[in-house]
């Protein structure tokens, strides 16, 4: 006989509108309300657990993907870029996709399995891409790749992943939560010359020193920080100098900034990107094509000199002279396309 199943009830919330990750249950399912998405989309936001691909268009009008190809997807995420790449062979060819994240890959490939996408053209491995060679040593040459470097918006709007100074959850930044330690366990052992460092390293922090300083305040105090609002609360007291008509933007601004380094530093995310463009040259068939969106200027910098160096030394036979950018009305309709720069290069023959 079979047990009665308990109905749960969704998460009620206060008001007309719902405000946080979990209430937004019409969002979180896309299929079911369509049209609840696509008022979200118009008013500029990204639906909750979703993500809106950047510069689609862009990358498909320079890949120039051919029926019978095999093509890389570095970072799957959501998987927006994937199925446009897939719709583009037409059947025939196949695209491996990359994602170190446990948690969205299997959401992603239930989903792109689910508009007929089977195995026979579509394999998804969780797997860095700083690991592009080991898996290129199993299935062969790429005749066209991709890299979005960005996190994807499903990491950012989920309170329990830590990605945001917006929600409380755990102070955690790793795309991959059950690898390495999480930015609370970081910044508990740090000294204040390796944060400072990190703060203007990686996101060009004006405010590092007043914000180290305040960190290693808590740490002596065994006052550790140990969730989102609570590393976001330091940062306003760190900026207590400020002028008032001027702290909350400041504060606004430095937490994205600090968000963004110690998610850089947690994922080691320069070390990865550094060996992906190292290997990068040596996966791609004769003629074959590469396209990478960046959104720091960190990123930008060193897919640059990487693809100025191939060119010279004739691994690229060309390159991108200057960087893409998503139009502005990509940019009004995504707020998040803002900062994305692409770059492009061509393996020589």
């Amino acid at each position: 006989m079979e047990e009665n199943q308990v109905h749960k009830r969704r998460v009620r919330y206060r008001g007309t509108h719902p405000r946080t990750f979990e209430e937004k249950y019409k969002e979180q399912d896309p299929e079911k309300y369509a049209d609840t998405i696509e008022k979200v989309i118009r008013k500029g936001s990204t639906p909750a657990g979703m993500h809106i691909s950047i510069m689609v268009q862009e990358i498909l009008d320079f890949l120039q993907i051919k029926p019978g190809e095999t093509g890389l997807d570095a970072t799957l995420g959501y998987g927006g870029h994937s199925m446009e790449m897939l719709k583009c062979l037409n059947g025939s060819g196949h695209l491996h996709a990359l994602d170190v994240d446990p948690i969205e890959i299997v959401k992603t490939r239930a989903r792109i399995a689910s508009k007929g996408f089977g195995d026979d053209i579509f394999t998804a491995h969780q797997m860095n891409f700083a690991d592009i060679d080991r898996l290129s040593a199993e299935v062969g040459l790429f005749d066209f790749a991709m890299a979005d470097l960005g996190v994807s918006s499903m990491q950012i709007d989920n309170p329990e992943r830590g990605f945001t100074y917006k929600f409380e959850g755990p102070l955690d930044l790793r795309l991959n939560p059950e690898k390495g330690i999480s930015a609370a366990e970081r910044l508990k052992g740090i000294s204040k010359e390796e944060l400072l460092g990190m703060l203007v390293e990686n996101s060009d922090e004006p405010y590092a020193e007043e914000i180290a300083s305040a960190v290693i305040r808590h740490n002596r105090k065994k006052d550790y920080i140990r969730t989102t609002t609570q590393f976001k609360d330091v940062i306003g007291e760190a900026l207590s100098f400020v002028p008032e008509k001027e702290r909350k933007e400041a504060v606004k601004k430095s937490c994205q900034r600090c968000f963004q380094a110690l998610r850089i530093d947690v994922n080691n995310e320069f070390e990865v990107l550094y060996s992906f463009m190292e290997k990068l040259p040596g996966v791609l068939a004769p003629g074959g094509r590469a396209a990478i969106l960046t959104f720091h200027s960190g990123e930008d910098r060193l897919v640059k000199r990487f693809l100025k160096e191939g060119f010279k030394s004739g691994i690229y036979s060309k390159i991108s002279e200057d960087v893409i950018r998503p139009s502005a009305e990509e940019c009004s309709r995504n707020p998040r396309a803002r900062s994305t720069k692409m770059r492009w290069a061509v393996r020589a023959e």
